[in-house]
């Protein structure tokens, strides 16, 4: 399996988008959390590529097997901080908007876990996984190769 076309041949194109998401990953949000959205956000999506280099990310980060196989049923599972489990919610409306946009009691449930300046922080780290993922799923991004930089891993 190939991709489709590679996006990394037009570094220029892409430059703001690392950029972007250079600047989410040191936005002061703890990691854990991050890499749950980052992975949550591409489950919905059903983006292979990103399923997989977030999952290896969260790994490399200290997350638990048990946290990373239960996280499509976080709802039902007891694993989960209240903190986060705003954090999913909040990841899940903004992902999957509907007509109405995001729903009162997700946005109440967000603001007394996150303070105003985080939340904003949490909604980009929604939006950037949002665009990775509607690059990486049209041009094919193959899954499966990608490992943890030692950045990410300390």
């Amino acid at each position: 399996m190939s991709s489709r076309l590679s996006f990394k041949h037009y570094p220029q194109a892409m430059k703001p988008l690392f950029d972007f998401s250079a600047a989410v990953h040191a936005n002061g949000l703890e990691q854990p959390l991050v890499e749950l959205i980052l992975l949550r956000v591409s489950q919905l999506n059903g983006c292979a590529y990103c399923i997989d280099m977030h999952s290896k990310d969260a790994r490399a980060t200290g997350e638990t097997e048990q946290r990373l196989y239960l996280l499509q049923a976080w709802r039902e599972a007891p694993f989960y901080s209240e903190r986060e489990c705003a954090a999913l919610a909040w990841a899940e409306a903004v992902t999957q908007l509907g007509e109405h946009g995001v729903p009162e009691e997700v946005f109440a449930r967000a603001r007394a876990a996150f303070s105003e300046e985080e939340l904003v922080k949490l909604n980009l780290v929604v939006i950037l996984i949002n665009a990775w993922n509607r690059i990486a799923i049209p041009f094919g991004a193959v899954p499966g190769e990608y490992q943890p930089s030692a950045r990410r891993a300390a």
